[in-house]
């Protein structure tokens, strides 16, 4: 399956006591299968760390191209939510959603687990930099003990900060936004999470990211594109 296209959306956010399960069973019967839907979108994971005390949940889009996830069809889905989704949005807290250009990605398959590093960058031309720097520092990587993809991506805040009917039925977003994040699939949680330091590490040594901030999950569900074509 992997991350297929050029780019992903990315989210943390957690969900309200008392509505964690109605969140799960919208998020798996109606939200994911409709965003997969939409043309553009390639792959769909909801990432989940239970006994977090903050961003419990997690959820990566991967998309086509950037301009996946600010399209017409997106734009309105967004602007047109179903009955359910307008009930569980305000259950919605310390929301966090950013759209990336992926500029480096390796690896094969799936993990049962992925590991988020966010980063700002640091320094003059830091961003020319670090996209020279990319595909080695995946590389390096993905040659960590328990790692079994890495994709890198840089913040691309014009295209996610689009407001919309759902973003209304949320809490205002005031988390602390990022430049670059590395996402890590690993086979489990507790190999991602012994590799962990050596991949922060080897992303501070660019010399171009700082500030690391680390969350590991379980992949508690996926879908893509090519399921819901083969159920239409």
């Amino acid at each position: 399956m992997g991350l297929k296209g050029s780019a992903f959306l990315v989210m943390w956010h957690d969900i309200a006591e008392g509505a964690v399960m109605d969140y799960i069973e919208w998020h798996t019967r109606e939200h994911m299968p409709e965003r997969l839907s939409i043309p553009g979108f390639t792959t769909g994971k909801r990432l989940h760390a239970p006994n977090a005390s903050r961003y419990a949940f997690g959820t990566i889009y991967a998309g086509e191209s950037l301009e996946t996830f600010r399209s017409p069809d997106y734009l309105e889905r967004l602007n047109n939510p179903t009955p359910w989704t307008t009930a569980i949005a305000p259950s919605f807290q310390n929301f966090l959603r950013v759209a990336c250009e992926t500029i480096a990605t390796v690896g094969n398959g799936d993990g049962g687990s992925m590991a988020t590093i966010r980063f700002d960058l640091a320094g003059n031309d830091a961003e020319k930099q670090l996209k020279a720097k990319a595909q080695l520092l995946a590389e390096a990587i993905l040659a960590v003990r328990g790692v079994s993809s890495v994709h890198i991506g840089v913040s691309r805040n014009e295209v996610s900060s689009v407001r919309t009917r759902e973003t209304e039925l949320r809490k205002e977003m005031r988390e602390t936004g990022f430049d670059v994040v590395i996402l890590i699939e690993g086979s489990s949680s507790p190999g991602l999470h012994s590799a962990l330091p050596e991949a922060e590490r080897l992303a501070l040594a660019t010399g171009v990211l700082a500030g690391p901030v680390s969350n590991i999950y379980e992949t508690a569900f996926s879908l893509t594109a090519e399921d819901m074509r083969a159920r239409s």
